[in-house]
């Protein structure tokens, strides 16, 4: 088919490049013209495995090209896929303006272009986002009815950062809300020959399947953290206990996210949490569990800053900034809140990330951490070695090679284990190593 993706962030960057590659002819739009010029030239406007690789060859091929011109974009494809953020206003609720702006713009389109257009809305939204508030403004602007003149259907992603074209072609499921039959057999068709369960269920439904499933990964972090914390407090190895624990599989669960580690962040996890407490105020519904499971999150991380207090040292090497491993995505990193909180203290702080480039950093990435660490082009540090010069206490926030191989033992600076390094049994016997919860 011929597909729009609007929005090249990681989820339109990823889908994008994926579906061309399954044979589909894509087309992407986005606002910033640094990415649309990036991905014509076949490169990946974000880090991620083997983006790379993949856009380069799709738009080699001429199956990917990008603009910024959302007309163009509808004229010249009969799918729109969108992908557009939908970020936290300060009150915790969801911020629809982005969805709104490029709704009115591919309704504006489709009433141009004529002929039945599916748009396919990929982007996280409460239930009802869809039909009460989106629905209306395509019928406005293309002048016509939904499930009849154009489609409208609700395909929530379920993408990890990292490890998001591997998701993208083993997806855990596939979940399509139709607002008619016709719809949800577009999308059913753009993920022909994928693995997976495909489920076909009311748009609110689609709609509230993210929130429950980003919820619950929030709760599991949080649990193996706490738990982490209790287990380190009396003296028993976390990791230990949780490898007994995940071993039921008749009572426990998946394994994913329930290795005590650092906090949570990302541009998910947070967002989602706290547009569903929000809303679940909103309604007058008692939500006790849900509500704790970012203030428990954020106990987690202030535990990482006191570990560094008790040091009593002042110079201190973070090695890893992105909220995850071989991403560069800083958006609510728990690592860039650590730094921020050091930094605010007056610590003396270098920082080492091999996948954060400032002048690498787009859209709201790069608007994130200019608000939240405006300094970071003082503190990045080009190499592992500048930072062991610097440090008198090692936050270890990555598993990164190069960071492991040169991580001394024995004497030297103090080592703040936050990811539990793979030698990291060995190293507790050592005075100069901590772990936040093992």
């Amino acid at each position: 088919m011929r597909i729009s993706v609007l929005g090249l962030g990681y989820v339109g960057c990823v889908s994008a490049a994926c579906l061309a590659s399954l044979g589909h002819e894509v087309i992407g739009v986005d606002v910033n013209q640094v990415k649309v010029d990036l991905v014509n030239d076949g490169k990946a406007p974000v880090v991620e495995e083997r983006i790379g690789e993949l856009i380069a060859e799709v738009v080699r091929t001429g199956a990917l090209c990008a603009t910024g011109d959302v007309r163009e974009a509808i004229m010249n494809s009969e799918v729109s896929l969108v992908c557009v953020g939908t970020p936290s206003e300060p009150n915790g609720s969801l911020c629809t303006t982005y969805l709104e702006r490029v709704t009115e713009q591919i309704g504006a389109a489709v009433a141009e272009r004529g002929g039945r257009q599916t748009v396919v809305f990929r982007s996280t939204m409460l239930p009802g986002t869809c039909l009460n508030l989106l629905v209306p403004i395509l019928e406005k602007y293309a002048g016509g009815t939904a499930g009849v003149d154009f489609g409208v259907a609700v395909n929530p992603e379920f993408l990890r950062e990292g490890t998001s074209v591997r998701d993208f072609f083993d997806p855990p499921k596939t979940v399509i809300g139709e607002l008619d039959r016709a719809s949800g057999d577009v999308v059913a068709a753009l993920y022909d020959g994928l693995p997976g369960e495909v489920f076909r269920v009311p748009v609110p439904t689609a709609e509230a399947i993210k929130y429950a499933d980003n919820a619950f990964h929030g709760l599991k972090i949080g649990f193996a953290n706490e738990l982490g914390a209790v287990c380190q407090a009396l003296g028993v190895d976390s990791h230990q206990v949780m490898d007994v624990f995940l071993a039921d599989h008749k009572l426990n669960i998946s394994p994913a996210y329930l290795r005590p580690g650092f906090a949570f962040g990302g541009s998910c996890l947070p967002k989602d949490l706290r547009s569903l407490v929000h809303a679940a105020q909103r309604a007058d519904v008692s939500v006790p569990i849900l509500s704790h499971v970012l203030p428990s999150n954020s106990e987690h991380l202030r535990r990482a800053v006191e570990l560094v207090e008790r040091t009593g040292r002042r110079r201190v090497g973070l090695f890893g900034l992105s909220f995850k491993p071989g991403t560069d995505d800083l958006r609510e990193s728990p690592l860039v809140e650590l730094a921020e909180r050091l930094f605010g203290k007056g610590y003396d702080l270098r920082i080492y990330d091999p996948n954060v480039n400032l002048s690498r950093l787009l859209g709201a990435n790069r608007e994130y951490i200019e608000t939240r660490l405006p300094h970071l082009a003082q503190l990045l540090a080009r190499s592992v070695d500048e930072v062991l010069e610097h440090a008198e206490v090692c936050v270890v926030g990555t598993k990164d090679p190069a960071v492991l191989s040169a991580l001394p033992h024995g004497d030297g600076p103090v080592i703040v284990d936050l990811v539990r390094l793979p030698d990291a049994e060995a190293r507790r016997a050592e005075p100069g190593y901590v772990g936040l919860a093992w």
